[in-house]
């Protein structure tokens, strides 16, 4: 008669096995959606032809609408553009050391979310299809796919994933006065909600899609300094946690500028 430690190992294995065929579909999923959004996603910075380099990436954007816009976060546009020495803000599309210029401008912004619409004229790109953000559960799996270190090496995108580990409060409480500061003041006129991920982002990941890795729709905008001002300041050593701003305030953006989502 077998013993109960023998049919314990017995129910593992049969459960284990019975795991991976969804664990292999699970695995199998994020590699097709990745090459599948990675037309999309671009560049967002400047161009200045007589400087060394010429491309200066300050963070990541993606393709929405008709192929020719672009949402990215408001902090990665810069305040000032040098334009008498030909400096342009510009976005940079394709993979590899010589990735396409194509010149853009801002066409819509939303301070309190971070948020900037940019437009380019030359040929569209693949647009990402928005999905709904307030159906985002804490506990679901998510990637995002951005440009981390910049463009040192030349264009090469970087996918991470992670869950959402909480839908939080942009802000949090201080203890005292003493530990607000301007922006957080400024930010409690307008609280709103956040996606709290379990990934670690990094500067160039600011603008970055949030997208489910089965389908490739987005869902979020990965935020990586906006948010921690406020989210962080209290804390003498950040956690390196990321956050997201949802998608519905980029499609109010969208519809203010009289832009569809592409179907």
């Amino acid at each position: 008669m077998s013993s109960p430690r023998h049919w314990l190992r017995r129910m593992c294995a049969i459960a284990l096995v019975s795991c991976l065929p969804w664990a292999s579909a699970l695995a199998a999923d994020l590699p097709d959606t990745v090459a599948k959004i990675k037309p999309s996603i671009v560049g967002v910075g400047t161009f200045q032809r007589t400087r060394q380099p010429a491309i200066s990436l300050r963070g990541t954007g993606f393709i929405v609408a008709d192929g020719r816009h672009v949402l990215t976060n408001l902090h990665v546009i810069p305040r000032v553009i040098d334009s008498r020495q030909k400096e342009t803000l510009a976005i940079f599309a394709g993979t590899g050391e010589d990735p396409s210029v194509r010149l853009a401008v801002e066409v819509a912004a939303d301070a309190v979310h971070d948020l900037a619409l940019l437009k380019f004229s030359d040929a569209p790109l693949p647009a990402l299809k928005l999905g709904d953000s307030d159906k985002v559960r804490e506990g679901e799996r998510y990637a995002f796919t951005g440009f981390p270190i910049g463009a040192v090496l030349g264009l090469y995108p970087v996918t991470h994933r992670g869950i959402v580990s909480s839908i939080t409060p942009e802000i949090i409480p201080v203890n005292n006065s003493r530990e607000l500061n301007a922006v957080m003041l400024s930010k409690l006129k307008h609280p709103y909600m956040v996606f709290q991920l379990d990934a670690t982002a990094y500067p160039g990941n600011s603008g970055s899609p949030l997208y489910n890795p089965d389908t490739g729709e987005v869902i979020g905008i990965v935020n990586k300094v906006f948010v921690q001002e406020t989210k962080e300041n209290v804390l003498q050593k950040p956690s390196g946690i990321s956050y997201a701003i949802p998608i519905r305030y980029a499609r109010a953006l969208l519809a203010k500028a009289g832009l569809k989502d592409p179907m």
